[in-house]
């Protein structure tokens, strides 16, 4: 029986014949497709500017660095998530202090992370200062994880009265909206990752984008290693290999014309696991609220085990069993042992939902007759925890 994957990527001739493109024309790392992917990116999430990079990791760093966070500053940001921007965050010198999660959208508690820098900061000099560690607020990384939009107007109220840079980590929630706009384009800089996993992939990649031409020309110069003149190739500071190439920007140029349809089937997904899994007891799926439009990166189910019958780990190991591939959620950052030491503001709900919530297979390509068979070994686990 063949394994169902938690995700797989969806190509087809569109990408092989942009790929071909590029051979034909030897344009392997510099060519028009980056541009044309660029702008397409800009369109579609609403913002003036987008420059490609190499990964969404290095798009959060070079957002930091635009940001103006410096070496000993803090940055607030969510302990649930992938490891990529708080190691950004340690990459420019600066430390995370991770701010804990909303028990129903497992984002970012934005009430807490303001109460926190109204209570346990102080003002100096225009600027916030971490009252414990006297270290100077830089910026706050929104991450809309699993494709779940942050609450995002009492963190640019906040940043907004206190000079802190708003910086959106997008990665798993491109097309993703929030009272109407998609995210990525309400903070100063939005960042987007094109890695396999994600909604439209470039095989690698990610993006900038943002409002300020600056900031745009700014980063497309540190991408491309700060050179100031390509004869000369002479430098005045430190620059980064972080530029995207054209063979990622051919494939996801032809990505972006299937977004549509991937958010489509997203959601269809997302709402045949709600529908289906409501019935057994002791499962449910986030709730989208109002005013928002989730994309589901991954649809995650929260398993009550006094009521299903087995933990979440328990039910990953027997959909194992039957070749259905299934994820837990991060380990929660203010956990880790790459980040031992970090300041967090609660983690408590983090842990919970971390504990209980197990990511199913969740491919834009999956199939009703794929999706049926994994309902039905979530339906065979619970009737197996009765006897």
């Amino acid at each position: 029986m063949p394994v169902i994957p938690l995700y797989a990527p969806s190509v087809g001739d569109l990408e092989a014949t942009n790929l071909a493109e590029c051979i034909r024309q030897n344009l392997l790392i510099h060519g028009p497709f980056v541009a044309e992917f660029e702008r397409g990116i800009a369109e579609f999430v609403g913002t003036a500017h987008a420059v490609g990079t190499h990964s969404g990791t290095s798009a959060l760093h070079l957002a930091l660095l635009l940001a103006g966070v410096k070496a000993d500053d803090e940055v607030l940001i969510t302990p649930l998530t992938f490891i990529a921007p708080a190691n950004a965050i340690r990459y420019v010198g600066a430390y995370p202090v991770f701010i804990d999660v909303e028990r129903d959208t497992w984002q970012m508690d934005a009430a807490l992370a303001v109460d926190f820098l109204k209570q346990q900061c102080t003002s100096r000099d225009g600027r916030l200062y971490n009252k414990s560690s006297g270290r100077r607020i830089g910026a706050i990384v929104a991450v809309h994880f699993l494709g779940i939009p942050v609450d995002l107007d009492p963190l640019l109220e906040v940043a907004r009265a206190h000079n802190i840079t708003v910086i959106e980590d997008a990665a798993q929630a491109l097309g993703t909206r929030y009272r109407g706009r998609r995210v990525g384009s309400f903070g100063t800089i939005g960042c987007f990752s094109f890695h396999g996993n994600k909604l439209i992939t470039a095989g690698g990649g990610g993006m900038i984008v943002t409002n300020d031409a600056d900031l745009a020309r700014r980063a497309r110069y540190l991408a491309n290693q700060a050179k100031d003149d390509a004869v000369e190739t002479s430098h005045k500071e430190v620059g980064y290999n972080y530029r995207m190439t054209n063979l990622h920007g051919a494939v996801g140029l032809a990505q972006l014309s299937k977004i549509d349809r991937h958010i489509e089937a997203k959601r269809r997904i997302a709402a045949t696991y709600a529908r289906e899994l409501s019935k057994i007891p002791g499962l449910t799926l986030v709730q989208e609220k109002p005013d928002t439009f989730y994309t589901y990166w991954l649809s995650s189910v929260v398993v009550d085990a006094a009521r299903f019958g087995m933990t979440s780990r328990e039910l990953l190991i027997f959909l194992r069993r039957h070749a259905v591939e299934s994820l837990p959620l991060y380990e929660p950052l203010h956990l880790s042992l790459a980040h031992k030491g970090a300041q967090a503001v609660g983690g408590q709900v983090a842990e919970t939902v971390r504990a209980n919530v197990l990511s199913l297979p969740s491919s834009v390509g999956l199939t009703e007759q794929d999706q049926a068979r994994v309902i039905s070994a979530i339906e065979a686990a619970f009737n197996s925890s009765r006897q």
